[in-house]
């Protein structure tokens, strides 16, 4: 019927049909839609409105995935008439030519469509989770409080990385960080940096392990009160297992220890006692700092800019034999004092027994405190503190997550413990890789009858940091920075962009943090990269001993590995055999086995190692300072372990070539090498090898 009619009465015949259908269609989509309008008469109460039929829509694979856009109703085929999409009219709320434009040029404006919400698992949270529960209400994302079937983009844990097996996504715990932050451990490596760096590490306080070195303890001790009578030392004992406070008890003398025939089966770390504490309203009180390790390759270290003062409940007084029992007096503990009938529960982030650290700050420096001199030092305690918790931990990285295996990408809220002494130095306390961000608190209504109360102190700080975490974690923000970038240039396409483009690239491109005030998380690694790098040494030997490791997932060194690093690194010599490299590695080896309660692994831990590498280091350096020593005998090894590599790739080209690889055994490169053994870096060769410290960058 159609067919003989001239093409132009057929093409305003059709838009006439689709303007007309398109108006209808609008007309009764504002019925639906405001039912107040104007002209629609009031229907009489208790009258049951009509209902709408629902819009029907594909099945999403699984909630939380990606939603298929619904599709437009039917139109005519040809010369679609484009009036009816500029005037915005939609079904369900959506442009019909925007749908239309995300199916024909995918090319074009697929990078526009809006990515879905992030999937966050909250099925393992524990303590955390209704702080979590409303960070994720603010980012507008998904959550699976009972996990999913499918692979979710962020797990949050609320003990450790092992908590369940994920091969992929992000999960909020590295592996290992628990056992590296216990008080032994933690111990174990800061000495390690203050064996090098004692100047830039003396905020940890004089710490030894027992009962490993109760005779060692003993003997100090004595050798110092017999120099200095008038020194009068007091030591807290921290058990290494315990937590929130759990056997902690102060001393006056070696002599006091209490566990002393138990030690063996519960150790612990003494440390000298901070006498001398910052007092606010003659109270002592500490620091709980939150700090998020992003990455540990490339080291990413972001740090909360506000934090929790917990106050003791007793006023201060210097220990001395008839107070030391006083836990409300010396120790700041939160599970501790809330026993205390001195609490006091404020609504008020600058009163009460725990309070934000900004506030204490704004108190300082009411009094004439450089605040900003406070703040410098207590990120560089920060930043020291993580590079002397890095090397392991990326042993225990390799060892579970090995490269080439599927794995989940890890990062982590550390809890630091900082108490200001009175001249304001900060001291490092512990640091907690479970801190507790719990947001509410028991408060007792009758004896034995307890509630839980929200905190207002506690979930301004905590959901801030959970929040902002997940936002520097959020897997598609580079996506939506990728579809910002493009706004600003021309479709790659010789047609003009239409409408629908401009307003899908509009929605797709909108800050969905537009809402959120500012991050709270400040990074301070990289950005303060340049003062901290030469401290780097032993995350330098980690990568030797990694290399050396040999099989995938191990955390110890065999013999084998031990003789391979000597040999490679040609540290052997006349007066250092391969005998005396056994034995060295057996009397080593032997020592921290008997030290160590982790005997999954026979042969040789990082720290072993590390003393070993010291003692290689003191014979081949003997005139140099310990740190230049260190230092010059990683670039030794460095730079021979270059020279090994270019000649692999160039018999290995060589191989694939049917060529013969040149000799490599010129006199130019004994040059460098000799310059080492004299105390000077080598240079770079041609450009190839890199060396990442000298010795004028250590001084």
């Amino acid at each position: 019927m159609l067919r003989g009619r001239p093409e132009r009465e057929l093409a305003a015949w059709l838009e006439a049909e689709a303007v007309g259908a398109a108006k209808a269609h609008a007309a009764k989509e504002q019925v639906r839609v405001d039912p107040g309008a104007a002209g629609e008469p009031e229907r009489k109460a208790g009258e049951e409105q009509p209902k709408e039929p629902a819009p029907a829509q594909p099945r999403a694979a699984e909630e939380g995935d990606a939603r298929v856009p619904p599709r437009p109703p039917p139109t005519l085929p040809m010369y679609q008439a484009k009036p009816a999409s500029a005037q915005g009219l939609s079904p369900h709320g959506k442009s019909r030519s925007k749908s239309r434009s995300c199916k024909r040029s995918s090319d074009r404006s697929e990078e526009y469509c809006s990515p879905r919400p992030v999937t966050v698992d909250s099925s393992k949270a524990r303590t955390s989770l209704d702080a979590l529960k409303i960070s994720i209400r603010q980012l507008k994302w998904k959550e699976f409080p009972f996990g999913r079937r499918l692979p979710c983009d962020i797990y949050w844990h609320g003990v450790s990385f092992h908590d369940s097996d994920i091969f992929s996504g992000l999960v909020n715990k590295f592996p290992g960080m628990t056992e590296m932050v216990r008080k032994i451990t933690l111990s174990r490596a800061v000495r390690i940096m203050q064996n090098l760096f004692p100047e830039e590490y003396n905020f940890y306080p004089r710490s030894w392990i027992l009962p490993d070195e109760f005779q060692l303890f003993v003997a100090q001790v004595r050798m110092v009160k017999d120099g200095d009578p008038s020194w009068k030392p007091t030591f807290i004992v921290k058990p290494d297992s315990g937590c929130q406070g759990d056997g902690i008890y102060l001393i006056k003398d070696p002599s006091d220890i209490r566990l002393a025939g138990t030690l063996q089966s519960r150790p612990a770390v003494v440390q000298e006692y901070i006498c001398k504490p910052l007092l606010i309203d003659k109270l002592k009180f500490d620091i709980r700092l939150y700090v998020l390790l992003k990455s540990l390759e490339p080291l990413e270290i972001y740090v909360a800019k506000d934090g929790l003062s917990r106050f003791c409940t007793e006023p201060y007084q210097e220990p001395h034999p008839r107070n030391l029992h006083h836990i409300f007096m010396h120790l700041t503990n939160y599970s501790l004092n809330i026993h205390s009938g001195n609490f006091v529960h404020s609504d008020s982030t600058s009163t009460g027994s725990k309070r934000t650290f900004s506030s204490i700050l704004c108190r300082l420096s009411s009094k004439g405190v450089d605040i900003k001199k406070v703040w410098s030092d207590i990120i560089s305690l920060v930043i020291k503190t993580v590079i002397a918790l890095t090397p392991e931990l990326r042993v225990f990285y390799q060892s579970d997550i090995p490269a080439g295996r599927p794995g989940p990408t890890c990062f982590q809220i550390l809890g630091f413990d900082i108490l200001l002494m009175k001249n304001l130095k900060p001291i490092l306390l512990e640091v907690n890789a479970n801190p507790s961000m719990r947001i509410e608190h028991e408060q007792e209504l009758s004896p034995g009858v307890f509630e839980n109360v929200p905190s207002l102190v506690d979930e301004e700080v905590k959901v801030a940091v959970i929040r902002d975490t997940l936002r520097l974690m959020d897997p598609f923000k580079k996506k939506r920075e990728n579809q910002s970038r493009q706004l600003g240039k021309p479709l790659a396409s010789k047609e003009e962009p239409s409408d629908s483009d401009l307003a899908s690239a509009s929605a797709g491109s909108a800050n969905p943090e537009a809402h959120l005030p500012s991050i709270c998380l400040k990074q301070v690694f990289p950005k303060y990269a340049k003062q901290f790098n030469y401290l780097r040494l032993v995350d330098r030997m980690a990568n030797l001993f990694i290399r050396f490791l040999g099989i995938k997932g191990t955390m110890k060194l065999g013999p084998t590995g031990f003789r391979t690093f000597i040999r490679n690194c040609k540290l052997s010599s006349s007066s250092l055999s391969m005998a005396a490299v056994d034995i060295l590695y057996i009397d080593i080896t032997r020592r921290w086995n008997s030290m160590t309660m982790d005997q999954r692994d026979s042969g040789m831990c990082l720290q072993a190692f590390v003393e070993a590498f010291f003692y290689l280091a003191q014979r081949k350096f003997k005139r140099l300072p310990r740190h230049e020593q260190v230092a010059s005998l990683i670039d030794l090894c460095e730079y021979h372990l270059s020279l090994l590599d270019e000649k692999r790739l160039v018999c290995g080209r060589s191989a694939t070539s049917g060529g013969r690889p040149p000799h490599s055994g010129t006199p130019q490169e004994a040059t460098p090498a000799a310059q080492l053994a004299e105390g000077r870096p080598p240079p770079c060769t041609n450009g190839a090898l890199k060396l990442s410290h000298s010795r004028h960058a250590l001084s």
